[in-house]
C-alpha cells in the first residue's frame, strides 16, 4: 500500500493540501471551486440536485486522501457547476478520526478545498439527537461546537478565533429555504462506539443537543483556512438513554436512506442560496 504523505510529520499538510488541489484542478478541468461541500451519512443524493456534473474523480487519485472506512461514504470528489454559475467542490471520501489516522488526514479534505479557492464549507453529517421532540429523518443546522475528542488540527502555537464558527450569516440563509429548520450545538465524541447514555447526559448537562463522531475538528480547520461554515445535522436517531431502543448502525443508514431524498432537495436549494 502506498504511504500517505500526511503521514509523514515533517511534512507541511499545506503544502500536501496545495498538491491535492492541483490534482483536482488537472483530473476536473476546473481551476477554482468557490464552495466545498462534505457529504455525510445521509446526504449523499445532494450531489445530483446540485446542479450539472463536470467530471467525477476517484479520491484515491487525489494526494492525500484514502478510501472512506464507512458505508454511506462513496469515495469519490465531484466538479459541479451550479445553475447560478457556482462551482461547487462535492467531496464524497471523509477520513473520521476514530480510524486513527490523526487529524492531519481528518481535515485533509478540508484543507484541500480551501487550497481549491472555496471560501464556504458546508460539512453534513448523521449524528444522535439528544432533544426530545427531534424525529429520526429531520435536518438540524449546527449552532456550535463542543469537541470532545481531546484533538485539534492546530499544531504549534495556532490561535484561531472560533467566535461564530458555524456563520450565523450561512444560517441565516438556510432558513429563508426552510424557516422551521432548527438548531443545536454539536458533541464530537472520539467513537467509533455510540456514546452511554451516561456520556449522552453529560453533553447535555455542558450545552450539547447533538451527538456524533465527526465535523468539529474539520470545521476547526476551515476556519484556520479562512472560510464560512455552515453546518447541518441529519438527526437518524434519539440518542442512547434518550431513544427507547437501543442503537443500530443498520437502522442509522436506514434513517439516512429514507431521509435522503428530502433533506438532499434542501440541501441543494441552500447551496444555491448561497
Amino acid at each position: 500500500m502506498t504511504a500517505n504523505p500526511l503521514d509523514d510529520p515533517t511534512a507541511d499538510p499545506f503544502e500536501i493540501a496545495r498538491a491535492a488541489a492541483d490534482d483536482i484542478a488537472r483530473e476536473t478541468g476546473v481551476d477554482r471551486h468557490d464552495i466545498a461541500l462534505t457529504l455525510g451519512s445521509g446526504w449523499g443524493k445532494a450531489a445530483e440536485l446540485v446542479g450539472e456534473t463536470v467530471a467525477t474523480v476517484p479520491a484515491t487519485a487525489i494526494t492525500g486522501f484514502s478510501k472512506p472506512a464507512l458505508e454511506g461514504h462513496v469515495g469519490t470528489i465531484r466538479s459541479i457547476l451550479a445553475p447560478n454559475g457556482t462551482r461547487v467542490l462535492v467531496i464524497g471520501a471523509r477520513t473520521h478520526y476514530y480510524e486513527g489516522h490523526g487529524p492531519r488526514r481528518v481535515v485533509h479534505s478540508v484543507r484541500t478545498a480551501a487550497a481549491t479557492g472555496a471560501r464556504i464549507m458546508v460539512l453534513t453529517n448523521g449524528a444522535g439527537g439528544i432533544t426530545p421532540t427531534w424525529k429520526p429523518g429531520q435536518p438540524v443546522l449546527i449552532s456550535d461546537h463542543i469537541n470532545l475528542t481531546g484533538d485539534s488540527p492546530l499544531e504549534g502555537a495556532t490561535f484561531i478565533d472560533l467566535t461564530d464558527l458555524y456563520a450565523r450569516r450561512l444560517r441565516d440563509i438556510a432558513r429563508t429555504i426552510d424557516p422551521t429548520l432548527d438548531e443545536g450545538v454539536y458533541c464530537q465524541f472520539r467513537g467509533p462506539q455510540y456514546e452511554t447514555p451516561a456520556e449522552v447526559q453529560m453533553a447535555k448537562a455542558i450545552g450539547g443537543h447533538i451527538v456524533g463522531m465527526s465535523t468539529a475538528l474539520e470545521a476547526i480547520a476551515a476556519r484556520q483556512a479562512g472560510m464560512e461554515v455552515l453546518g447541518f445535522s441529519l438527526i437518524t436517531n434519539l440518542a442512547a438513554g434518550i431513544s427507547p431502543t437501543p442503537l443500530s448502525h443498520a437502522e442509522v443508514i436506514e434513517a439516512g436512506r429514507e431521509a435522503e431524498p428530502v433533506i438532499s432537495a434542501l440541501l441543494a436549494r441552500v447551496i444555491e442560496a448561497l
